[in-house]
């Protein structure tokens, strides 16, 4: 018989029995019709059950026969224990669903590789250098001369890629009053045909596309925008758009997969490097360099390579450097190029959050130790309370593999549920947490689609967890000795230690959760209540361009039109927001001096925009009409401080020292409290506030202070009101301060979010296996107990009895749980702020904590264990 009709046989095994009967009586039956008694005939055919046993072993395949039997049983088994068995699916499914979204996110973020040919041999150019504060920093942005200098040096060893970091722009299809958002990325043409792309429609970009400054309007979108924006219409091809002063042409669509080269952005619309501004500035750096490797070509070569190149550039850059101090050369010649597997691409978002996710991936793996944990004890008291049943079958021949399997099955069983229920959660919840990964005016677009990676995960995630939890009451309840257990003698194997030491590492796995939790709740309360030195209430600020330079006169009048407006009550003009991530910085001389080491920061604002910020002034007066760039300054106190050594630098010069030695000269005339620049982490910078006037701008940002507590209502209006004003003007984006603020602690409260709803799980999970614990321990000891209560021993002793091992067990854990808190605080210290894992309250919080559940499971069973009556209990003995 082939293997396929016995495995086919197997799945209808109650039928083939009953075949096998029928045709064993059909044989009885035909010695019986050829005269031969009944009784001898059947004698002489012989045992019934064990030609039926051999006809099913030749028929089907034995174990998988077994293995539907104890499906079977093990069904059954779950249905008598409704309540058990659904508070065993649902924690294992939460910690599963937690695992499965967490690795959906490490692996959109970080693993999943580009939709490229070969992407492992695709690396990124990073660059080492040191902060002005001595730190050691890794950057990814570069120069396009620079770039180009390097692509000729490694020419037939492997082909540079420049990528710019992409951004949202505005662009339209018609009018001005058309305008919409898109992520714009400028690529180098001949980037598709070396990732090996082809199109979905048109053309792609090629090199010929990126030859001449600003002589290639052309443009090729992603098959997403082209789904999302134009539903699939094969016109758009040739179609033509506006944006960054410049018209282009629409030449083609991307492949379906491919989104971009940065995880965490999708990519709408690729424009050639040749059309921005900065590839003729040996000054810029605005992207980033991917190295894609020739086939057979090592990593290492290549970067030495590069590495000299850029050493030789770097050399005749410093040529023009002679009014920079010494420090500052230094720390320029001792940058060094790195290559970096990038395989999964790069962005900004991985650097942000590459340790974010790795650290909620321990997180949840801590959850489900503590749900395996929690389930392996469960398990083990059903295992104990089954020891007859498993010592009988022993006793009828049941070999020790056969009972391991018996209950690996029902494991299975449980861990299969689980992991069910768990996927729809990580369905729901990956994307859930993906939103609220940046700010919502600009969400991250993640790859959550699942893949061949995502269900190996799944199963081998089911596989273990069937395993931690399962293996362990299997080995226990096959290792039954059944002379002990049906004479009713206590099993050595039903002994607590197993539980008791599953107790301990649930303490200390919770511990560890606790603790981290506590680390990034701290972090986040004590990042959103940095004090910023401005008042962010009622303010909105409007980021405005112009398609061309437009004087002063014309920003005063739009400044003036907003002004006017009800429920306004003042308007100031600023290069751009405080907290916006923008920055502007130089060395600084004063009295003629050699230059400092350091940078100083640069803003420049209207008349008012202090008042309008509730800046107080400490000394000095505000700008006037009448000043002007260079000439008047306003400094804060860091400022004072760094450079004058005094409170009131008013009436001082100072010097803004150019790389070619030039000099800007300024004289302060007010001092303002020190304001927080670029983002919330970074120490107060010196900061000096310089006119806006006179020179022509194309863009800058109108800071309006509403009247009314709801200045979000106000946005509207004020958006309509910019073109009104001036058409030349439109206003490109609206964001609170208050947004603008919180934007720099998503991370922060995206951690201390979760970090929290794991805590809470931790807590629930461990309170609910130790109770199960100590519930199975008064059960295992019910008859010591009665008899204590007997002989007249106090509650206070039979709940000491109950609880001290259990309770041990814990302090245990939780000092184990300490240890390896206080070792994980270096690891991520990096994601916490002005927190450290020695604070008392880090310690005391999980502490706390943990008591609290234990002593709340301890009291039912504590209770149960004081209201056992002995003398019913001895009657029924």
């Amino acid at each position: 018989m082939s293997l396929w009709s016995r495995i086919v046989n197997a799945a209808r095994a109650d039928r083939l029995s009953r075949e096998i009967d029928e045709e064993a009586q059909s044989h009885i039956a035909e010695a019986v019709a050829h005269g031969r008694d009944p009784a001898e005939a059947r004698h002489a055919f012989g045992s019934a059950l064990r030609y039926g046993e051999q006809s099913r072993d030749v028929r089907l395949v034995a174990w998988l026969d077994s293995l539907r039997a104890d499906a079977a049983f093990g069904w059954r088994q779950l249905m008598k224990r409704k309540v058990t068995s659904a508070a065993a699916i649902l924690s294992l499914a939460l910690a599963i669903g937690a695992c499965t979204a967490a690795f959906r996110l490490i692996d959109a973020v970080l693993l999943r590789p580009l939709p490229v040919a070969d992407p492992a041999r695709l690396y990124g150019l990073f660059r080492q250098s040191f902060d002005f504060d001595g730190k050691l920093r890794t950057d990814d942005s570069y120069e396009y001369p620079l770039f180009c200098q390097m692509r000729a040096a490694v020419k037939g060893q492997a082909e540079l890629i420049a990528v710019s970091y992409t951004s949202r722009a505005d662009l339209t299809y018609g009018s001005d009053q058309d305008m919409e958002k898109a992520y714009v990325q400028n690529v180098s043409g001949w980037m598709f045909p070396s990732f090996g792309l082809r199109p979905a429609a048109g053309r792609l970009l090629t090199a010929n596309d990126d030859v001449t400054p600003g002589a290639h309007p052309y443009a090729v979108i992603s098959y997403d925008y082209w789904k999302r924006r134009f539903g699939l219409d094969p016109k758009v091809v040739g179609r033509t758009f506006r944006a960054d002063m410049g018209i282009y042409e629409i030449v083609g669509v991307g492949p379906e997969p491919f989104t971009g080269t940065e995880p965490g952005t999708i990519t709408d619309i690729f424009i050639p490097m040749a059309m921005h501004a900065g590839v003729t500035h040996p000054d810029w750096s605005w992207f980033r360099t991917l190295v894609l490797l020739k086939e057979g070509v090592a990593a290492e070569p290549v970067q030495e390579k590069l590495r000299a190149t850029f050493r030789a550039v770097n050399q005749e850059r410093a040529k023009g450097f002679t009014a920079m101090p010494k420090r500052f050369i230094d720390r320029f010649f001792r940058q060094k190029l790195l290559l970096q597997p990038a395989a999964a691409g790069i962005s900004g978002m991985q650097e942000g959050y590459g340790r974010a996710l790795a650290l909620l991936g321990v997180l949840v793996a801590l959850v489900l130790l503590i749900a395996c944990a929690n389930v392996a004890n469960l398990m083990s008291a059903h295992a104990a309370a089954r020891v007859r049943e498993m010592a009988l079958r022993v006793s009828i021949g049941a070999g020790r593999w056969r009972l391991v399997q018996l209950v690996l099955v029902e494991s299975a069983m449980l861990g299969m549920l689980a992991a069910a229920m768990g996927g729809l959660f990580a369905w729901w919840s990956a994307p859930f947490v993906a939103a609220r990964i940046n700010p919502p005016d600009d969400p991250a677009r993640l790859i959550l689609s699942p893949d061949w990676r995502l269900a190996a995960f799944g199963l081998a995630l089911t596989f273990g967890v069937v395993l931690l939890f399962g293996l362990a009451p299997a080995l226990r309840a096959s290792a039954v000795q059944p002379s002990s257990a049906l004479k009713g003698g206590e099993c050595p194997h039903s002994r607590r230690r197993l539980m008791h030491a599953l107790i301990a590492a649930q303490a200390a796995f919770c511990f560890v959760v606790l603790f981290v939790a506590g680390l990034f709740v701290v972090t986040f309360n004590r990042l959103s209540h940095q004090p910023t030195g401005f008042s962010a209430e009622r303010l909105i600020n409007l980021d405005t361009l112009s398609p061309r330079q437009q004087p002063m006169a014309l920003w005063d009048q739009v400044t003036d039109r907003l002004r006017a407006l009800p429920g306004v009550e003042t308007v100031a003009l600023a290069g751009w927001p405080l907290l916006n991530g923008n920055g502007w910085n130089g060395v600084i001389s004063v009295g003629g001096a050699q230059p400092a080491a350091d940078l100083a920061y640069f803003l420049n604002v209207s008349p008012g925009w202090a008042d309008t910020m509730k800046i107080p002034f400490l000394a000095g007066r505000d700008f006037r009409q009448t000043d002007a760039y260079p000439g008047a300054a306003i400094v804060n106190q860091a400022f004072a401080k760094r450079y004058f050594d005094g409170p009131d630098p008013v009436g001082k010069l100072f010097e803004k020292v150019e790389g070619d030695g030039a000099r800007t000269r300024f004289q302060v005339v007010g001092l303002l409290r020190d304001a927080r620049y670029r983002n919330m982490r970074e120490p107060i910078t010196p900061t000096a506030y310089v006119p806006i006037y006179p020179q022509p701008r194309s863009s800058a940002t109108f800071i309006v202070r509403t009247s009314g507590a709801n200045s979000a209502a106000l946005a509207s209006v004020l958006r309509h009101e910019v073109p009104r004003a001036r058409p030349e003007f439109r206003v490109t984006n609206i964001r609170t301060q208050l947004d603008l603020n919180r934007s720099h602690t998503v991370r922060e409260r995206l951690l201390a979010m979760l970090a929290l709803f794991f805590a809470v799980v931790a807590v629930l999970l461990a309170g609910v296996g130790l109770y199960g614990v100590l519930d199975y321990s008064v059960l295992q000891r019910r008859r010591e107990i009665g008899i204590r209560m007997a002989v007249g021993a106090p509650a206070a002793n039979i709940a000491r009895l109950v609880t001290v091992e259990i309770f041990a067990m814990v302090l245990v854990g939780s000092l184990a749980g300490l240890a390896l808190g206080l070792a994980s605080v270096r690891y991520i210290q990096a994601l916490l702020y002005q927190v450290k894992g020695g604070d008392p309250a880090m310690l005391t919080l999980p502490s706390l904590t943990i008591l609290a559940a234990a002593l709340l499971a301890a009291l039912p069973a504590v209770i149960h264990a004081v209201q056992i009556d002995p003398v019913e209990m001895l009657r029924s003995e």
